[in-house]
């Protein structure tokens, strides 16, 4: 328990005062009683030495707040679903399960859409609770789906579920998390028998490795992910990991710089000319010619290429301001290339406009960036 929300709040770069606040506040919010700030600084204190247990009536608060489950709060595995017990519940499970593929998978799909547009938006923190009911019940779904005409339209909705629940949960820097659900989403995709939903999984799991500090592994995932079928693959989808390829060989040092730029070419000459923002195939993939422009932008400003002001500066004149995290690391992109050409003043002012994007998303690893590019000035 100690190490559980003293390691979450820590990650968030919260003090204990700051929790109290945010408690308080959240509490006023929503017209909950809680105890004094004086109470709960004694309670945080207890909570995170192990005298004091969560209460589920403060863990309810603390889950938005942080972007924790109750695990990470607590500092303990999940535990595991129990089993049917009975024939009859079994049988009562499967012919559930067979009638939910037709009448539930829509709802769960736009369930998901919902999600992603909220944590585009607001961020991840406050969906913990959400996106956790969502995969359980998808998961308990396919757990009793026999027939793979009942498992593949289940399976090929979690896929795409898990890895939003992913890509959430590093953001909010729980690193262990994002990458069971990576594994989740993996595993799902090959039971939908999908390379498009593998593939994409492979290629974001990829930026995991890489923040961890494995770029060169990272890029060998991001690759194989490419190699996935890569027949059955859409091409605005083939265009999103060439550009992730891309990224991930910028972060990976100044000797792969020749790759990156390779993998930025491919991801133009990939990418299709039709207008479209998403992928019709996966609409968790957002790419047309103006992202991939911030995109480039971005694998420029880690490579050092002057190049990258302009791109990075046509970028910001056409951002959608509903991308409030993507703005942020936009904004970092920014001060990265003034930074390069020795410009601190206009380094620091993006920088300020990033940390406040990062803040109101709660993003921790928008935040990290930002605290390392402020190290430069």
């Amino acid at each position: 328990m100690a190490k559980g929300l003293r390691a979450v709040r820590t990650a968030r770069g919260w003090s204990q005062d700051r929790l109290v606040h945010e408690m308080q506040r959240f509490a006023e919010q929503r017209l909950l009683d809680i105890a004094s700030a004086a109470s709960l600084k004694t309670y945080v204190s207890e909570w995170e030495n192990g005298r004091r247990t969560i209460t589920d009536r403060y863990a309810a608060i603390l889950r938005p707040l942080l972007g924790a489950t109750d695990a990470e709060l607590r500092g303990v595995h999940e535990a595991p679903e129990p089993q049917a017990d009975g024939y009859a519940d079994l049988l009562s499970r499967i012919d559930a399960a067979d009638s939910l593929s037709e009448s539930m998978v829509p709802s769960f799909l736009a369930q998901t859409e919902l999600l992603r547009t909220m944590d585009r938006q607001m961020g991840a923190t406050g969906l913990v609770d959400q996106m956790n009911g969502h995969l359980a019940a998808m998961e308990e779904a396919l757990t009793f789906a026999v027939l793979p005409g009942a498992r593949r339209p289940i399976a090929t909705a979690l896929a795409g579920a898990s890895t939003l629940a992913a890509w959430q949960a590093l953001d909010a820097g729980a690193v262990d998390r994002a990458w069971r659900r990576y594994e989740l989403a993996k595993k799902a995709a090959q039971d939908a028998e999908s390379p498009l939903y593998l593939s994409h999984a492979m290629g974001e799991q990829a930026y995991v490795l890489a923040d961890a500090g494995r770029p060169q592994l990272a890029v060998e995932l991001v690759r194989d992910a490419q190699r996935t079928q890569p027949e059955r693959q859409s091409p605005r989808l083939r265009a999103w990991l060439a550009a992730a390829e891309a990224e991930l060989c910028a972060a990976a040092g100044p000797e792969m710089e020749s790759a990156a730029q390779s993998a930025l070419e491919r991801a133009a000459q990939l990418l299709p000319d039709d207008g479209e923002v998403r992928d019709a195939d996966m609409l968790s993939i957002f790419l047309n010619t103006g992202h991939l422009a911030r995109w480039r932008g971005n694998v420029l400003a880690k490579l050092g290429d002057a190049s990258a002001m302009e791109e990075l500066y046509a970028s910001l004149d056409s951002a959608d301001e509903s991308f409030v995290r993507a703005n942020s690391g936009l904004y970092c992109d920014l001060a990265q290339a003034h930074l390069a050409r020795g410009e601190v003043d206009d380094a620091r002012s993006h920088l300020q406009k990033a940390r406040l994007l990062a803040n109101r998303t709660g993003s921790v690893r928008h935040r990290r960036r930002v605290e390392m590019l402020t190290g430069r000035l």
